[in-house]
C-alpha cells in the first residue's frame, strides 16, 4: 500500500511560464542548497567516517519525491510506494533497512531521514540526507562482519519510523536505537546532523518558493527534469547502439573461501531506451558482498557516467530514469533474497564502474576508461586503552583512478568523487596508532600512454593491543587496462608482529588480535592504463622517475631508458623499436591480466594467498531459499 499525503491545503499546483534566467537562478539556488546540506553536515557530525571523509549523500526531490539535485538518486519513490503510512507536515522518516526500501539503501550502516516540505499545507518538496554510521550492534565492531551469513548478525535494522510526528520528537525510539550501538555519542550527534541538514535544505526551498511563487518553483524542478531527459536522450541516441553488447568483471572473493564472483551486464537500445540486463551475474553469496541494487540506484550509476564522460555540465536529476530499463535477476549477487547479508556490498557496487566503462567504450573507445573504480577499502581498528575507555576507528582507504581518454588517473583517490581521507594528524591524535608511511606505491598504475593512478601505501603501528579487520578487493583479479594499455597492480596487505615474523594477510578478514608495536602494510590496488605506453612522452616517464611515481626498472614498460642524467635517448628508441616488434600490430581494446585460470595457478607465488575457491552454485541456491 502507498503512502497518504496528509495536506490540509490540497489545490493543485498550475504549471506556469518560466524565463531562462529565472530558471537558471532556481537551479543554482537548489545546488548551493545541497552543498550548504554537506557543509551543515561536516560541521556537526562527530564520527571521522562523516566529518573527516564526508560519507553521506544529500538529496532535494520535488513533491513528487523525484531528484533534482543530489548524489545518490532517488530512493523517495521506492519509499512512499512500500510506506503503509501518512506523510504529514512535521513528520520526518527515519530508516536504515535496505529491505523495507528495495535496496534504495544498501546496508545498515547507513541511516536515512526524509524530511517532507510542506509550505501553506501543501506538499512542495522533500529534503533526504543518509550517512554511514560508525557501528549500529551486530558481532563486530563496525557493524560490517566479512563472516556474516545473514542481514540479522550485521546489527540493528530499522524499518521506516516516524523520528519525528506532527512535530513532536520520538525520543524513546532513539534511545532505543542508540543503546544498540558501541558508539551511541558519534551516532546520535551523526543523526542530528543529517536531520539539521535536512532542516537547512527545507528553509531554502520554502525561501525560494516564496520569492519566486510556488507554482514557479514547482515548474523549474519540472523543467529541470525534462531538461534533463531531452539531454540524457540525445546522449543515448549518439553513444548507445541498437547491437547488444557485453562486459563482465569479477568480485575477487567473499571473505569465506570462495569466488571469484561473475557480475554480468548486457546493454542495448531498443525504441529510444538503454536496456541493462544483467542476466549472467552469479547467484548470491553466502558472505556479505551482496549488493541489493536497487533500479533507481542504477539507473543514477549509468547516467552519472554518461553525463561525466560526454558532457560533463548537465544537471544530473531524476529526469531521464524513464529512459532506463534496468534488468536484474532474482537470487543472484545484486538482487539477493533476504534475509542475505548485505554490509560488504561495496565490492560489487565499486565493480559496477568498471563493468559500465566497459560496456559504453566498446563502440567508442576513444571515450573508454580502464579499470580502477573498483572498491572502498575498509580499515577497523577497536579496543580499550588501558584506562578502559573504548575507541574504534572506521577508516575508508583509496586506490588507483583508472587511466583516462583525458589524462592520468588520480593516484591514491576515492572511489567517491567528494570524499577525502582521514588526515594522518587526526588519526594519531584519536586513536592508539601512528602512521609510520603513507605514499603512493611506484609502478602500481598500469603502463599507457595515460597512466593509471597509483595505488597507496599506509604502514600503520599499533601503539595498543586490539582488533583489526581489512575489507578490501582487487587483491585476485587486478584492474585491466585499455586501449593497449596494461593492468594496474593488485591489492596486498602485509601484517609485521613486534617480534619480527611477518606475513601476507588476505584483504577480506575479521577479528584479527594485534598487539602493540605490531604493523600493517595497507597496499592498494592501481588503476589500469589507458593507450599505448610505447607513446608516453619519456621525458614524463623520467619526471615521474624522480618523483618516485615509477621506478627506474619500471620506466622500461614504457620503453624507456633512464640514464645517469635523465632519459637515454638512443637507448629508448632501441628498446621501443624492439617491444614494438615483439607484439601484434593492431592492440587489443582490453588487457584483462592473465586468464582466471592463471591467476588460480599462480595464485601463492604472485599473491602470497590460496586462490579462492569457486561456489557450488546449487548448494548456494538451497541456502537462499
Amino acid at each position: 500500500m502507498p503512502a497518504t499525503i496528509v495536506q490540509s491545503n490540497d489545490t493543485p499546483f498550475s504549471h506556469v511560464a518560466i524565463d531562462p534566467v529565472t530558471l537558471d537562478i532556481i537551479e543554482n539556488a537548489l545546488r548551493n542548497a545541497r552543498v550548504e546540506m554537506d557543509t551543515t553536515l561536516v560541521r556537526t557530525a562527530m564520527s571521522p567516517g562523516i566529518r573527516e571523509q564526508g560519507d553521506a549523500f544529500p538529496l532535494i526531490a520535488d513533491h513528487k519525491g523525484r531528484m533534482i539535485v543530489g548524489q545518490f538518486g532517488s530512493y523517495i519513490g521506492p519509499f512512499l510506494d512500500g510506506f503503509a503510512g501518512t506523510v504529514e507536515d512535521g513528520d520526518m522518516i527515519f530508516l536504515s533497512d535496505p529491505y523495507s526500501v528495495q535496496g534504495a539503501i544498501s546496508h545498515s550502516n547507513d541511516w536515512l531521514v526524509l524530511l517532507p516540505v510542506f509550505k501553506d499545507g501543501r506538499l512542495i518538496a522533500y529534503t533526504s540526507m543518509f550517512g554511514h554510521q560508525s557501528d549500529i550492534g551486530g558481532m563486530v565492531a563496525g557493524s560490517m562482519p566479512i563472516d556474516a551469513t545473514s542481514i540479522f548478525q550485521e546489527g540493528v535494522r530499522i524499518p521506516p519510523v516516524k523520528i519525528w510526528k506532527q512535530g513532536v520528537y520520538n525520543e524513546d525510539l532513539i534511545k532505543l536505537v542508540m543503546h544498540q550501538t558501541r558508539t551511541p555519542e558519534w551516532c546520535k550527534a551523526d543523526l542530528n546532523a543529517l536531520i539539521a541538514a535536512c532542516r537547512v535544505a527545507a528553509r531554502r526551498v520554502v525561501e525560494m518558493a516564496e520569492r519566486f511563487g510556488d507554482d514557479v518553483f514547482v515548474t523549474a524542478c519540472a523543467e529541470l527534469l525534462a531538461r534533463n531527459y531531452r539531454a540524457m536522450q540525445s546522449l543515448i541516441d549518439t553513444a548507445i547502439g541498437e547491437e547488444p553488447v557485453s562486459f563482465e568483471d569479477y568480485v575477487c572473493d567473499d571473505g569465506l573461501g570462495y569466488g571469484p564472483y561473475k557480475i554480468k551486464c548486457t546493454m542495448w537500445r531498443e525504441n529510444g531506451k538503454v536496456v541493462l540486463d544483467f542476466a549472467g551475474t552469479d547467484p548470491q553469496s553466502h558472505g556479505s558482498i551482496n549488493f541489493l541494487l536497487n533500479e533507481n540506484m542504477m539507473r543514477m550509476f549509468f547516467g552519472i557516467y554518461m553525463i561525466m564522460v560526454f558532457d560533463p555540465q548537465i544537471l544530473f536529476n531524476d529526469g531521464y530514469y524513464d529512459l532506463i530499463d534496468v534488468r536484474i535477476p532474482e537470487g543472484s549477487l545484486l538482487k539477493p533474497k533476504f534475509p542475505a547479508a548485505l554490509s560488504g556490498r561495496t565490492h560489487a557496487l565499486g565493480r559496477l564502474f568498471d563493468i559500465l566503462g566497459g560496456l559504453l567504450g566498446q563502440k567508442t573507445p576513444e571515450f573508454l576508461n580502464a579499470a580502477g573504480f573498483s572498491s572502498s577499502p575498509h580499515l577497523f581498528y577497536s579496543g580499550a586503552h588501558a584506562d578502559g575507555e573504548w575507541f574504534q576507528l572506521f577508516q575508508i582507504g583509496f586506490g588507483g583512478i583508472p587511466g583516462r581518454p583525458l589524462g592520468d588517473g588520480p593516484d591514491g583517490h576515492s572511489l567517491w568523487p567528494n570524499f577525502t581521507n582521514v588526515p594522518n594528524e587526526f588519526l594519531e591524535r584519536y586513536f592508539p596508532l601512528r602512521i609510520e608511511r603513507y605514499e603512493t606505491v611506484a609502478d602500481s598504475g598500469g603502463a599507457g600512454l595515460h597512466r593509471g593512478g597509483n595505488g597507496i601505501l599506509m604502514t600503520y603501528k599499533f601503539l595498543e593491543a586490539g582488533m583489526i579487520a581489512i575489507h578490501d578487493d582487487r587483491w585476485f583479479v587486478p584492474p585491466w587496462g585499455v586501449n593497449g594499455g596494461e593492468p594496474g597492480a593488485r591489492a596486498t596487505k602485509i601484517l609485521r608482529r613486534a617480534d619480527g615474523s611477518e606475513s601476507v594477510v588476505g584483504n577480506k578478514l575479521e577479528d584479527i588480535a594485534v598487539a602493540a608495536g605490531d604493523e600493517l602494510d595497507f597496499i592498494t590496488w592501481g588503476g589500469g592504463g589507458w593507450g599505448d605506453p610505447l607513446e608516453r612522452d619519456p621525458a614524463l616517464v623520467a619526471k615521474e622517475v624522480v618523483q618516485g611515481l615509477v621506478s627506474v626498472a619500471g620506466a622500461r614498460s614504457y620503453g624507456v631508458v633512464i640514464g645517469t642524467v635523465g632519459v637515454d635517448s638512443a637507448a629508448t628508441e632501441t628498446l621501443r623499436a624492439e617491444l614494438r616488434a615483439g607484439r601484434p600490430a593492431e592492440l587489443a581494446t582490453f588487457n584483462y591480466g592473465p586468464s582466471i585460470h592463471d591467476l588460480r595457478q599462480n595464485s601463492m607465488k604472485e599473491t602470497g594467498l590460496p586462490a579462492p575457491v569457486q561456489p557450488v552454485w546449487a548448494d548456494y541456491a538451497v541456502a537462499a531459499e
